[in-house]
């Protein structure tokens, strides 16, 4: 049986700190584009990967303006609603302009240009592979990585989240505070150097979903965990739905989350070049 996936690119308007984000330009290249030329990378490997499998990009945007520019692009548009809360509901929505036809959805920020393709593949692979709800993929941290994150919260706190896993790669917990909490930090440092990896890994803001869990996560009332972290996969933990976490490496790559202001730009600028 043919099983098909759909990457949905969120791409809205109205950021607070940086208005119609998706059109700002990045070392000249919007930031758009340069999300949809990761899309379609990821596309084209996952088909060559997974055999009778078709891999849709679609971007899904609120402005007449996101919309024109993607007629500039090799990817279609499907214009959602404004009052969408969040990328997952855009995603999901989407989803169903597009006939609800895709087995699997994936939701690939629109403001995240840094994404490596290769944790897109690896995403949809280990999503089918698992049999799991949602995949979404981690970072395992080296200590000088770790270190570099506790300094980060000393001035933003809620910056960065980790991920607590089962045996079997299964997400036990999110959480912004740093997890697991280390009583023999230093006996685990003394036998490694601060290049070694630790025992903490970092999540990635990206996520497959199986069309099932997609229409279920929308449909849910928030979790009271969610609430208090500002994190919605905790939504679905804490309804019982399996997240399988895919272990992806940067392997010397620039890591960004995303781009949320000027400074942001400069910053991706600069890692880029």
């Amino acid at each position: 049986m043919t099983t098909d996936t759909l990457i949905v690119i969120p791409a809205r308007w109205g950021s607070t700190r940086l208005p119609g984000k998706p059109l700002v330009e990045i070392a000249g290249q919007t930031m758009l584009s340069r999300v949809v030329d990761i899309a379609c990378h990821a596309a084209d490997a996952v088909m060559s990967a997974q055999e009778n499998h078709q891999v849709g990009v679609v971007v899904a945007t609120d402005d007449d303006r996101i919309q024109k520019h993607c007629a500039t692009l090799p990817v279609d548009s499907v214009m959602t609603s404004k009052d969408c809360p969040t990328g997952t509901d855009r995603a999901r929505e989407a989803h169903l302009l597009m006939s609800d036809a895709f087995d699997y959805v994936v939701n690939l920020q629109g403001d995240a240009p840094l994404t490596p393709p290769d944790f897109v593949v690896d995403l949809v692979l280990g999503l089918i592979a698992s049999g799991a709800d949602v995949a979404t993929p981690v970072v395992r941290l080296r200590w000088h990585e770790l270190d570099l994150m506790r300094e980060q919260k000393q001035t933003t706190p809620f910056s960065g989240t980790t991920v607590l896993l089962s045996d079997n790669g299964d997400a036990l917990w999110f959480s912004k505070q740093i997890l697991p909490a280390m009583r023999d930090e230093a006996s685990l440092r003394s036998h490694n150097g601060d290049d070694a990896l630790s025992p903490v890994r970092r999540h990635v803001g990206l996520y497959g979903f199986t069309r099932d869990a997609l229409n279920a996560f929308v449909a849910l009332p928030q979790g009271l965990y969610e609430q208090h972290e500002g994190l919605e996969q905790l939504r679905l933990l804490e309804n019982g739905y399996r997240i399988r976490c895919v272990e992806v490496d940067y392997r010397g790559r620039p890591a960004m989350s995303g781009v949320d202001s000027s400074d942001d730009i400069q910053r991706a600028e600069w890692l880029l070049a």
